[in-house]
C-alpha cells in the first residue's frame, strides 16, 4: 500500500526521455499551480456485513498464530460474484510463485500448504473461477475479524523537469540513507529494521520531512522531476508511486524505492482532531482542498508527518510488496505478520464496492494489525474517486487451503493440505 512501502512499482527508463528540455508549465494568474481535476468522492451503496465468529482474542498478538483463529462461513456461502471471483483468480496466479517459496510471517502456513492449490490455479479458466474457491479453500477468522478498510489508487500529477519557485523535487533514493539490518546484532531483533545515516562516528536518524524540503539532500540525492503542487505531491508519496505529467504530455512514471525510516502519521486525523474538516471534507478530496487554501498552515501540519519517500523511475506495471503486477479491485495490501502475502481474503464490508474477494500482494506503513486492509484501485479519476472516499467496516474472513486451520490447531507439519472432494 504503497504507504508507503507500497506500490513498488519496478523497472527503469532513460530519465532524459521524460524530463529533458521541456519548459514548465505557468502557473495561471502567477499565483497557484495547476490542478488536476478533483474527482468527487464516490458515494457508496451501503451492505450489511457479515456477523464476525465470537471467539476469545489475545490482546497484543503478534502474528495471526497466536491472535486466536476460528473457522468461517464455507465459502460457498459468501457472496463471491463472477467477476470478482475471476480477478481474484487471476491475482492469485500471479502470487503463487512466492507463496510457494517465500517464508510466510503469520506462522500459518508453509509453501508446500500452497502448492495443490497453486497448481490447480493454473489450470483454471476465469469461469470457474468460483468453483475453485470453493473446493481449495476455507474460510478462518484472525482475531475478532472486525476489519477496517481504507483505499489506494495511483495518482497523476502536473510535472515540470525545471524548478520554479514552490515546485516539490521528486528525489531518488539518497546517497548517504544507510539500511540496518538489526537481526545482524542481536537475534532478539531478528526481523527488525532501521534507516538513518552515518554523523561522523555516530548513527542517527535521517532527515525528515521538514529537513528535506528545507534543503537538505542538496548535492545527497538525484532529482527525478519536480511537482508542481506540493500537495499533490504529499498525496502522491502517501500513495507510494504514480504518474508526473509534463508540460508536452510525456508522463515520467515514478515508484517507491525507500523512505527515510521516520514513522508515518496520518494528517487527516491530526486534522479532524483539531476541527479543521467539516462533516462533508472527510476524505482525501477533502484535504486537498482544505491544504490548498491554507498553504501555511498545511504546510507545518504536512510536515507533522515526518516520513518522506524516495523514488525510482520505472517503465512497467504498478507491483506490491510480492514484487508481482497488482490489479484494480483485486489487490489488497495487509500486514504480513497476520496475513499470508499472496493469500485470498473475503471482505465484507458496510459498502459494497469493498466487498468482495481480495489477494494481499501489498503491504503499507500504515496498514498494521490482524484485521486493517487497503484496498487498491487501479489509476483514473475514478479509482481517485473511490480511493480517497473510502472508509469500510465489517468482518474479515482470510481464506487458507483446505486443512491448515485443524493442522495449526492441533500441531501438525505443514504440507497437508487438500482440496474439498
Amino acid at each position: 500500500m504503497i504507504r508507503r512501502g507500497g506500490l513498488a512499482l519496478v523497472g527503469a527508463f532513460a530519465l532524459s526521455a521524460c524530463v529533458g528540455g521541456v519548459a514548465p508549465p505557468p502557473r495561471p494568474g502567477g499565483a497557484q499551480p495547476p490542478r488536476g481535476g478533483e474527482a468527487p468522492v464516490r458515494q457508496p451503496t451501503p451492505a450489511t456485513p457479515l456477523p464476525p465468529v465470537a471467539q476469545a482474542t489475545l490482546p497484543g498478538a503478534n502474528s495471526a498464530a497466536t491472535a486466536g483463529l476460528a473457522r468461517g462461513p464455507d465459502i460457498a456461502t459468501l457472496p463471491i460474484t463472477r467477476d470478482g471471483a475471476a480477478r481474484a483468480l487471476s491475482a492469485f496466479k500471479l502470487s503463487c510463485p512466492s507463496l510457494v517459496r517465500r517464508a510466510d510471517s503469520s506462522g500459518l502456513t508453509s509453501g508446500a500448504d500452497w502448492q495443490p492449490a497453486c497448481s490447480a490455479a493454473a489450470a483454471t479458466a476465469p469461469g470457474d473461477a468460483q468453483a475453485f474457491f470453493t473446493r481449495w479453500f476455507e474460510t478462518v477468522q484472525v482475531g475478532d475479524g472486525r476489519a477496517f478498510a481504507t483505499g489506494y489508487y495511483i495518482p497523476e500529477i502536473a510535472g515540470s523537469p525545471n524548478y520554479r519557485d514552490g515546485y516539490a523535487p521528486i528525489y531518488a533514493r539518497p546517497d548517504d540513507l544507510v539500511d540496518v539490518d538489526l537481526g545482524l546484532f542481536s537475534a532478539d531483533l531478528k526481523g527488525k529494521s532501521i534507516r538513518g545515516r552515518v554523523d561522523g562516528t555516530k548513527f542517527v536518524p535521517y532527515y525528515d520531512r521538514a529537513a528535506i524540503e528545507q534543503g537538505a539532500l542538496r548535492g545527497k540525492a538525484r532529482v527525478l522531476g519536480y511537482a508542481v503542487d506540493p500537495v499533490e505531491f504529499f498525496f502522491l508519496q502517501v500513495q507510494g508511486s504514480g504518474l508526473v505529467r509534463m508540460p508536452d504530455g510525456d508522463v515520467l512514471r515514478i515508484g517507491y524505492d525507500s523512505q527515510n525510516g521516520r514513522d508515518y502519521t496520518g494528517i487527516g486525523s491530526l486534522m479532524r482532531q483539531r476541527g479543521l474538516l467539516g462533516p462533508n471534507q472527510l476524505s482525501m478530496q477533502g484535504m486537498v482542498t482544505w491544504l490548498r487554501a491554507n498553504p501555511e498552515q498545511g504546510r507545518a501540519i504536512m510536515r507533522e508527518n515526518k516520513s518522506f519517500v524516495f523514488f525510482r523511475v520505472l517503465d512497467g506495471p504498478p507491483v506490491g510488496a510480492l514484487g508481482l503486477a497488482v490489479t484494480g479491485g483485486a489487490t489488497v495490501a495487509a500486514d504480513p505478520r497476520f496475513i499470508p502475502l499472496g493469500a485470498p481474503v473475503f471482505l465484507s464490508m458496510d459498502r459494497t464496492d469493498a466487498t468482495g474477494l481480495w489477494v494481499a500482494q501489498d503491504t503499507g506503513g500504515a496498514i498494521k494489525g490482524a484485521n486493517r486492509f487497503d484496498t487498491f484501485w487501479g489509476a483514473g479519476d475514478e479509482a481517485r474517486a473511490i480511493a480517497g472516499g473510502m472508509s469500510a467496516r465489517g468482518t474479515a474472513f482470510l481464506l487458507l487451503p483446505v486443512g491448515t486451520l485443524d493442522r495449526v490447531r492441533g500441531g501438525a507439519p505443514s504440507g497437508r493440505s487438500a482440496a474439498r472432494r
